[in-house]
Parts: C-alpha cells; structure tokens; sequence
C-alpha cells in the first residue's frame, strides 16, 4: 500500500510518452530545480553536522551548566513546524526570502536530528577510549576528533541524511520564503497551471533525489564500524571540563537555541497581543477539531497497516518479510507534495468516490508516517519472548487469538507509542492536506498557510500557536508512554 503513489506515478508519466518527459527533463528549470534543491538539502544537511556535533559532545561530554536539560531543549524545535518558523521571520521581515533564508530557517528546523542521536551516542563513549587518547598525548581538541568524531560519525551521517530528507520534502518553508525548489515547482504546475505531466516527472525526479541521498548514506554506513574490542564493561569517563570556555559555550547556545525556539515565541506573541479583527474563533474552534479528526483518521489507518507488517519484521525475517518491510517504509522517503500530487491522480482516475475526502488524506497521512508506526510495532513485539506465544499456542489458542490475549497486552504501550507518533506528525503536514482536504475542511495547517499567503499574519498567529500546542499534547503523551515502558 505505501508504494502505490510511487507505482501510480510512474504509470502516469509512462502515458505521457517518452518524448513528453524528455522535453520536461531537458528544460532549464528542470535542471535549475534540481540544483536548487540538491543544493539547500546539501547546505543544510552540513550544516546541521557542523553544528550539531559540537552541540551533541556540549551536551554529553562536558560540565555545561545546566547539564541534560540542554537535551530536552534541543528536541523542542521538532515541535515547531518548519513554516511556522518561516512565518515567524516573513512577519518580522517581509523581505526575508531567497536561499540564504530557507537555509537558516531550515537548519535550526533540521538540527535536532543531528544532535539527539549523537548525543545518545556520546553520553555512552567508553572513557578508556579517552584516557587511551590522552595517555598518547593528546590534548582536547585532538581526542575530541580522534575519539568523539569517528564514535559520532555513524549517528551523524544518519541525521544528516534525515535532515536532506526533510528539505528534499519541504514546501512551506520554502514556498514562504520564496525559494523555488521541486516541491513548490510540482504544487505550482498542479494549482496555477493545472500541468499535471510536469508536476508527475518533477515528482519522480524529486523521489530519485531522495532515493540517492539514502543510498549515499548507507555506502557510508556500511564502511562503518565502531564497536568496543576486549573484555570488562565500558566505564564512564567524567565530563570534560571547559574552564574558561563555560561562558562562550553558553552563550553560543543561548544564541542557537534564541533563533529556533526563542524569536518564533516572541514573534508569535507578539502578533496574538496585537490581535486581528479578520480572525474568527468559529472557523479557528472548526480548524482545530479538523486538524485532531484527520490526524486521527491517519493515525488509525497507520495502525491497521502497521501492526501486520511489524509482527511479521518482528517474528521472521525471511527475504519475503524484509521485502514487505522495506516497501513500507518507501513512504518516507515521498515528500508530501509527491504523495499528495499522486492520490489526487488516483482518486480522479480510480476511485472517483475517494476524492477529495477524509479517508483518502488520512490514508496520505498513512502512507507518509507509516514507517514510523511500523518501527513501534516491531520494537514492542520484538520485547515479548516467543515462549510466551509458544505457550498459548500450546493451549489451542488460534494466531489471531494468540496475539489478542498474549502478545498485544503486553505490546500496548508500543502500539499506542506509535500511533501517537504519527498522530504527532500528522498533524503538522501541509502539502498533502492543501492538495487532498474535502472541499470545506480547512486545517490549522491550511488556514496558517492561506492568511500567511496574504499577509495577514496578527490573524494566522492564532492558528499557528494552536498548532503548535496541539502537536505538543500527543508529544507529551509520549513520553509519558515511553518513560513508563522503559520503568518495566
């Protein structure tokens, strides 16, 4: 199911004829698109290691005043949608826009996916391997590159590749900021001019762009090894102190953290204390019901699909089962534009029916997030021991009654971690749910982008600090969930 926008899409360009999609391959704008959005996933993706790395050892490694609670703080920029921090600076700045914009805006988005995982990477470095480095004389600045880079390289390249991922999909950060790139390219070529054989190659164009950055990503990671040689457990080394580095190292991060967290805050108050006389609490209450019904509609179908496919990851791992496993999780490599563009070719030409209505934008909302729910599913059932299922078995019970009343009690707080998560995701997509919503049905997503598109930021400020809140209840959720599945 997940790659049946990838399958449609090329069935559509097929019918346009092999000289049609030459004539779309070789024009200018196809090949300044590429550049374009080759370039600002390139920029962003380096800087955010650049960046990210330095932060992540700060954090895990070092007496940073204030020590993990740095931790949480660099997760909180996931809670805010890239456009919203695009409209954040449009408001401030009308004439923000163009490369150097959606780079920033882009970068300070994308960072915690560097940091989060290096910094789980570093707080677990052996301190052997530093006194080794320091018994062969080097100082900090060389263990920290002979010792804390190759140990973080792994986890860095795979948020980078996260992280081009998310540019490569972005369109309203981009389309705010009014820097073309194949996202906005396809939207434009669908709404203004209805081209919809262009829109379908830029898309398949933009799905290979994608395809090539994890291919990337997985030739370094397979030349990656780093694991601990020799007997004893690995020890914790103590934190590096910065002595008088304490004060510039804070304030970097002050400053970081002001630009990603901070200034959006202050603008978005800023513009709710102003107020709006265009603002209508009815169609903001409507919005916001609409906004948790889709989300939940996708969160579901997420489900239903996922929890088949991560039993079976989990229980066997036959060529067939990884087979199924990995075509599911082609849907995070689609950007949203991409998987939008193509169900509304397949409600129009397939399923008439479908079009324009709540089960197919949750099922876009499926197939976008349907990686995410699959991981929880096989994480939780990969916890319960196959004795236990053996032992049911053992007792006449069926496979479905089996797993009813053995294995999904005890893999509830991972199915409901799951759905939670792409409850959390769902409701901040944006291109999809301009392209697939019901005539009518107006998200807090789609509202925040129609009043931005005019101006009239003091009326879309509403919408979007809802937003914002509203994705951070199921983010709280779980954690709440996750924490007391770890206390077991």
């Amino acid at each position: 199911m997940a790659v049946t926008p990838l399958v449609y899409l090329v069935v559509r360009t097929a019918d346009a004829g092999l000289v049609t999609v030459l004539d779309v391959l070789w024009e200018r704008r196809t090949l300044e698109l590429a550049l374009r959005s080759l370039g600002l996933a390139a920029a962003v993706s380096a800087t955010c290691v650049v960046i990210g790395v330095p932060v992540a050892w700060l954090i895990a490694r070092t007496d940073l005043p204030g020590g993990r609670a740095w931790l949480a703080v660099a997760a909180l920029p996931l809670a805010i949608p890239s456009y919203v921090s695009a409209f954040a600076w449009v408001a401030t700045f009308p004439g923000f826009s163009g490369a150097p914009a959606a780079w920033l805006v882009l970068t300070v988005s994308c960072l915690p996916y560097v940091v989060l995982p290096v910094t789980a990477v570093l707080a677990g470095i052996d301190g052997g391997m530093v006194d080794a480095a320091r018994s062969l004389g080097a100082g900090p600045i060389g263990t920290f590159w002979r010792v804390v880079v190759p140990t973080a390289a792994p986890a860095a390249i795979a948020g980078a590749l996260l992280s081009a991922l998310y540019v490569l999909s972005d369109f309203g950060a981009v389309s705010l900021l009014r820097f073309d790139t194949f996202t906005r390219a396809i939207y434009t070529s669908y709404r203004a001019s209805f081209d919809r054989t262009s829109a379908a190659v830029f898309a398949l164009v933009l799905v290979i762009l994608a395809l090539i950055f994890i291919l990337i990503e997985r030739r370094f990671r397979g030349r990656q090894r780093r694991w601990r040689v020799g007997s004893g457990a690995p020890r914790r080394s103590p934190r590096q102190q910065l002595g008088g580095w304490r004060a510039p190292a804070v304030t970097a991060l002050v400053m970081l953290y002001g630009l990603a967290l901070a200034f959006p805050a202050a603008v978005l108050l800023r513009l709710l204390l102003i107020g709006s006389p265009e603002w209508n609490p009815g169609e903001w209450v409507s919005a916001t019901l609409n906004t948790a019904k889709a989300a939940g509609v996708g969160a579901a179908l997420a489900m239903v699909l996922a929890v088949p496919v991560g039993v079976l990851a989990a229980r066997y791992r036959d060529r067939w089962t990884r087979w199924v496993e990995s075509s599911a999780f082609v849907g995070h490599a689609l950007p949203g534009v991409v998987v939008g563009l193509s169900l509304v070719y397949l409600g129009l030409a397939v399923v008439p029916a479908l079009y324009q209505s709540l089960l197919l934008l949750g099922f876009a909302y499926a197939v976008l997030f349907l990686s995410n729910a699959i991981g929880s599913v096989r994480s939780a059932t990969e916890r319960v021991p196959p004795l236990l299922e053996d032992v049911g078995r053992t007792q006449g019970m069926s496979a479905p009654a089996m797993w009813w009343r053995v294995t999904l009690p005890l893999t509830a707080p991972g199915l409901a971690a799951g759905a939670l998560l792409v409850l959390l995701t769902a409701m901040k997509e944006l291109p999809a749910t301009l392209m697939l919503r019901p005539t009518g049905m107006d998200t807090l997503a789609t509202e925040l982008w129609t009043r931005t598109s005019v101006s009239a930021y003091a009326a879309a400020a509403p919408y979007a600090v809802t937003l914002i809140v509203l994705a951070a209840i199921p983010a709280f959720v779980l954690t709440r969930v996750l924490g007391r599945q770890e206390a077991r």
